[in-house]
């Protein structure tokens, strides 16, 4: 069995605070203001996706106009990570590049499930009502449209990514799959090199209306992260974007002369029953493990703003000496199926640099020594939990 070093050598990253690594970690390094939507979805806010030429990633426009908005996110992403590695305009490694997608099962038909809704309330046979409107008012191209895989579809379509192909769904534990799967694959020897990620976009009333029959929306407004707990709604904040990463092994970033963010060194998944087991000692053994004896100093958090999650987690962190947490997700919103590939790619950025970003709130410590090691986790918010360990590559 091979153990080979996992690097990354490529981050795209689309969101509210903008598209690329400079916009982000200027951003972050500046106490961002969030950039919050609190009218169209009101009583709910978003962290709503900026201006995006989507020509610049995506040059024809018939590929753009049969992708949905989070297909065009992730494609878009994925491009960015493609060209940021050097790899995008190499056909050989393209072709030769493996995929590993964290999607989700696409977009409703908002017209129609209003229809069905109005309509309901006055059916005296709700069932039959039901099936005269699927068979008649939904475009059968919706579906076909809208597979989770189709996401991978595109990317191979738009940027020749060839090789093997895998899409997971399941929120938040789909991304960490996502990564821990290419990384496995990677290390073994199975791929020299693989794009991974996902995209979300939550301005669309279907991926509110799921959240919130979970009862996780915040319904009063925004607020900082760490400070939900006793807030109206669920405490959570969404947030639109994309990240991908392209992951090589050491032997195949040296031999075509790739510069690294950061090596992956370790990731812990799990899915935990919560109703049995207790996810604050969950979180705080999955951190020890991944700091493997050093003092944890530098976690860029994913969580979500949950009350329960996030309130375990930030137990969690507060349990460890010397640590200092960086809550993304209050100033990105929350990104779902990329919630971990954006706090890995974060982390990346911030041990390339040797130097933490700024404390994204008041309760946040600030970290003024270097940053050789960085930990990034998610923790879903009704299950999956990840923790990844960074270090300099």
């Amino acid at each position: 069995m091979q153990n080979n070093k996992v690097l990354i050598t490529g981050i795209g990253i689309v969101s509210s605070l903008g598209e690329g690594l400079d916009a982000h970690w200027n951003a972050l390094s500046g106490k961002p203001e969030p950039k919050l939507e609190t009218e169209t979805f009101a009583p709910y806010t978003v962290h709503p996706l900026g201006e995006v030429d989507w020509n610049l990633q995506i040059p024809k426009r018939s590929d753009q106009r049969q992708m949905e908005t989070w297909q065009r996110l992730g494609t878009y992403a994925a491009g960015l990570a493609l060209e940021d590695a050097g790899i995008k305009e190499d056909e050989a490694l393209c072709s030769t590049m493996d995929m590993v997608v964290a999607a989700g099962g696409g977009e409703r038909d908002l017209a129609v499930d209003t229809l069905i809704l109005a309509e309901g309330r006055t059916s005296n046979d709700r069932g039959v009502m039901l099936n005269q409107k699927l068979s008649t008012e939904l475009r059968p191209t919706l579906f076909l449209a809208q597979l989770s895989n189709l996401l991978a579809g595109n990317i191979s379509i738009v940027h020749k990514v060839t090789g093997s192909s895998r899409t997971f769904m399941g929120e938040e534990s789909s991304g960490i799959s996502a990564i821990e799967t290419a990384a496995a694959r990677i290390r073994s020897g199975q791929s020299t090199h693989a794009l991974v990620g996902g995209s979300y976009n939550t301005e669309h009333f279907d991926m509110l209306l799921g959240h919130e029959l979970g009862g996780y929306l915040k319904s009063d407004g925004w607020a900082p992260l760490w400070q939900r707990q006793g807030s109206a709604g669920g405490g959570l904040v969404p947030g639109s974007g994309g990240v991908f990463l392209v992951l090589e092994s050491a032997e195949h970033a040296e031999k075509r002369g790739a510069r690294a963010y950061a090596e992956i060194q370790s990731i812990t998944s799990g899915q935990i029953r919560r109703g049995r087991d207790d996810l604050k000692t969950t979180v705080q053994t999955m951190l020890e493990k991944a700091a493997d004896g050093d003092e944890a100093s530098f976690i860029v958090s994913g969580a979500s703003g949950a009350h329960k999650p996030t309130s375990a987690e930030k137990a969690a962190l507060d349990a460890l000496p010397g640590a200092a947490a960086r809550g993304i997700s209050g100033v990105t919103g929350h990104l779902r199926e990329a919630q971990f590939p954006l706090a890995v790619a974060l982390a990346a950025i911030a041990v390339s640099k040797g130097e933490a970003f700024s404390p994204l709130e008041e309760s946040e410590k600030p970290l003024d020594k270097p940053v050789s090691a960085a930990i990034a986790t998610t923790i879903g918010i009704t299950r999956a939990e990840g923790v990844a360990r960074l270090v300099k590559a």
